[in-house]
C-alpha cells in the first residue's frame, strides 16, 4: 500500500512514469462513465416527474432504505374528487352545480386512479432497472476498477524499482581504478555488483508476478465494461415500456375528459337562469383547437336563460333535431374523427372516417352541431369532427 501511494504521489508530481491502457480500454471506461452519469440524471428526473413533491420523494427514499413498504398515498386527482363530492353533498346533489360537481369529481377520481397505475408501472418497468444497474452492476464495475488501479500502481512501482536496480548494477559493474593505492576497492566493487545483480533478479521476478496480476485484473474489468452494451439494450427495452405506459396513461386521460365533456354538453340546457343576471354562462372550451377555429360562420341569437315554468322555443327546437330544417346557408361537410355512440334519440351516432353534413342553429351550445347522414339527423359533438371547407 505504501509503495502504491508513493507511486501515485510521484505520478501526480510528474516524477514517475505511468502505464497507459490501450485506446479500446479507455473508450470502454469513458462509455461506462457516461452511462453511469446519464443514468443517474435520467433516474432522478423521472422520479421528479412521477412525484413532484420533494418531501414525498424523501419519505419514499427512507422507506426504501429501511426496507419497509411505502404507505399508499392519495393522488391529487383523487383528493380533488373527494372535495368535489363533499361539496356536492352540501350544495345539493340534485342542483345543477351539485350534479356537475359529482360528474367532474368522478372523472377526477378516474384520472387519479389512472395516474396511480401509471406511476406504479413506470416505477417497476423503468425506475427499478435503472436503480438496479446503479446499485448492482455499476458498484461491481467500480470495485474492479479500483482493484485495477491498485494493480497498475503496483506494476509501475515494480518497473521503477527494477529500473533503479539495473542502474545501480551498471554503476557497480564499471571498471575499477587499479592505480589506487588501496586495491580493496576492487573487491568492494565486485561485491556490490553481485548484490545489485541479485536485486535485479528479485525485481524482475516481482515485476513478472505483478504484470500477471495486472493483466488478469484488466481482463476481468474489460469484460465488465463490455457488458455495458447489454445494459444499454436492457435500458432501451425499459424505455419502450415506459413510453408505452405513458401513452396509455395519457390516452386514458383524454378519453375520460372526452366522456366528461360529452356528459356536461348533454346537460348544458338544464341550467336555471338568474333573473338578476344579464349574461349567459360561458361556453365550455372544445379540446381540438382546429375544430373550434373552423366552426361555421352562421349568425346566432344570444342564449336566453331558461326560467322555470316558461318554455323556451329555441331550446325545444334544438332538443328535437328531427323537426328542424337546415338553414339556407352555413351547411358544411365534416369528417368524423372517432366513433361516437349516441346517448339518446336527440344525438346522431358516428363512425370514424365517415363524411356527414353539419350546421349550427341559433342558440345552440357551441360545442355541438346538427349532423345529417341521409335521412338521419341528430346532435353531434364538435370535438369528434374535422370540419372541411
Amino acid at each position: 500500500m505504501t509503495t502504491s501511494f508513493l507511486q501515485f504521489t510521484e505520478e501526480k508530481l510528474g516524477q514517475a512514469e505511468k502505464t497507459e491502457l490501450d485506446a479500446h480500454f479507455e473508450n470502454l471506461l469513458a462509455r461506462a462513465d457516461f452511462t453511469k452519469n446519464w443514468t443517474e440524471k435520467i433516474l432522478r428526473q423521472t422520479e421528479v416527474l412521477l412525484q413532484p413533491n420533494p418531501s414525498a420523494r424523501v419519505e419514499e427514499f427512507l422507506y426504501e432504505k429501511l426496507d419497509r413498504k411505502v404507505p399508499s398515498r392519495v393522488t391529487n386527482g383523487e383528493l380533488l374528487a373527494q372535495y368535489m363530492t363533499e361539496a356536492a353533498n352540501d350544495f345539493g346533489p340534485g342542483t345543477p352545480y351539485g350534479k356537475t360537481l359529482v360528474k367532474v369529481g368522478e372523472t377526477q377520481r378516474r384520472l387519479g386512479a389512472a395516474e396511480r397505475d401509471f406511476i406504479h408501472s413506470a416505477s417497476i418497468n423503468f425506475l427499478t432497472p435503472l436503480r438496479n444497474f446503479l446499485e448492482g452492476d455499476w458498484r461491481t464495475i467500480s470495485k474492479e476498477r479500483r482493484i485495477l488501479q491498485n494493480r497498475r500502481l503496483d506494476l509501475d512501482a515494480c518497473k521503477a524499482r527494477l529500473k533503479k536496480a539495473k542502474a545501480a548494477e551498471a554503476k557497480a559493474a564499471a571498471v575499477p581504478d587499479f592505480q589506487e593505492t588501496r586495491p580493496r576497492n576492487y573487491v568492494l566493487s565486485a561485491s556490490a555488483s553481485a548484490l545489485w545483480s541479485d536485486e535485479v533478479e528479485k525485481a524482475e521476478h516481482e515485476l513478472r508476478l505483478t504484470q500477471t496480476e495486472f493483466d488478469r485484473q484488466a481482463e476481468v474489468t474489460r469484460l465488465l465494461l463490455e457488458g455495458i452494451s447489454s445494459t444499454h439494450v436492457n435500458h432501451l427495452r425499459c424505455l419502450h415500456e415506459f413510453v408505452e405506459s405513458q401513452t396509455n396513461y395519457y390516452a386514458q386521460c383524454y378519453q375520460y375528459m372526452l366522456d366528461l365533456q360529452k356528459q356536461l354538453g348533454r346537460f348544458s340546457g338544464t341550467f336555471v337562469g338568474n333573473a338578476e343576471s344579464t349574461s349567459p354562462p360561458p361556453a365550455a372550451t372544445s379540446l381540438p383547437a382546429v375544430a373550434a377555429a373552423t366552426l361555421p360562420a352562421v349568425p346566432t341569437i344570444p342564449v336566453v336563460p331558461t326560467i322555470v315554468g316558461v318554455p323556451n322555443t329555441v331550446a325545444e327546437s334544438v332538443l328535437n333535431p328531427n323537426e328542424v330544417k337546415p338553414p339556407a346557408s352555413g351547411t358544411r361537410k365534416a369528417r368524423v374523427l372517432y366513433d361516437y355512440e349516441a346517448a339518446d334519440s336527440t344525438e346522431l351516432a358516428l363512425l370514424a372516417d365517415e363524411m356527414i353534413t353539419v350546421y349550427s342553429l341559433p342558440g345552440m351550445d357551441p360545442d355541438w352541431l346538427i349532423g345529417e347522414r341521409g335521412n338521419q339527423k341528430g346532435k353531434v359533438p364538435v370535438t369528434y369532427l374535422e370540419l372541411l371547407s
